[in-house]
């Protein structure tokens, strides 16, 4: 059965500050888990992963919170592997397209960001694109090497909606999409996923597992 993820839409998020958009995503945003574990034989380890979310009428507002076992941020150039490192994802289809976009963002706010679509490799949306998206990452933007212990950490992500391809104009606006929780690289590497995927390998760009998200 297909998961619906059903956003809600507050109007005043573009002009709060900071505190304000965590204190509103918290008491008025839409909150789920990533925990589907969907190569469990190969990669067991499950840490805690959720996400709030919620729309404005200019951006689509992501904060992703996580417990975890080893942090890692090697990566600190845009567009570099930063799922590699202690990482968090969201994959979404361009309306009107089968074509669909790629946000990696890992634990320092670095952002890995694709067009991706079938049968062709993704191309890596340019800098002043994703400069556009604004991040706070709760570990600070200085790369470090993997540590272990007991980590709890956050990024907030305030995607634009024309970058979607999408206009909100009061009406319900259907995507579709997946979230993910990923660090390929750490001691304890991990595929996490919303929506549940059903491949033999870990594979993220798998359009057809994508669940509803419909934009209040």
């Amino acid at each position: 059965m297909e998961k619906t993820l059903n956003v809600p839409y507050i109007a005043d998020l573009d002009f709060l500050n900071t505190d304000a958009i965590f204190n509103r995503l918290e008491t008025s945003g839409e909150r789920h888990t990533i925990e589907m574990i969907n190569w469990k034989e190969k990669y067991p380890y499950h840490p805690l992963t959720t996400f709030t979310i919620a729309h404005s009428d200019k951006y689509i507002y992501i904060n992703f919170f996580v417990r975890c076992n080893y942090l890692r941020a090697v990566n600190f150039n845009t567009n570099s592997p930063v799922d590699e490192d202690s990482c968090v994802g969201f994959f979404v289809n361009i309306p009107g397209s089968s074509d669909y976009l790629s946000f990696y963002i890992n634990c320092i706010g670095v952002i890995n960001a694709a067009r991706c679509g079938a049968d062709k490799a993704p191309e890596p949306l340019d800098n002043d694109v994703i400069g556009g998206i604004s991040v706070l990452p709760s570990c600070g933007k200085r790369p470090f090497q993997e540590i272990e212990g007991l980590f709890t950490w956050d990024v907030l992500a305030a995607i634009p909606l024309d970058i979607l391809g999408v206009k909100y104009e009061g009406e319900p606006v259907e995507l579709s999409g997946n979230f993910y929780k990923c660090a390929s690289g750490t001691s304890q590497p991990h595929f996490m996923s919303w929506t549940p995927i059903d491949t033999p390998e870990p594979d993220f760009h798998r359009p057809e597992s994508f669940g509803k998200i419909v934009l209040e």
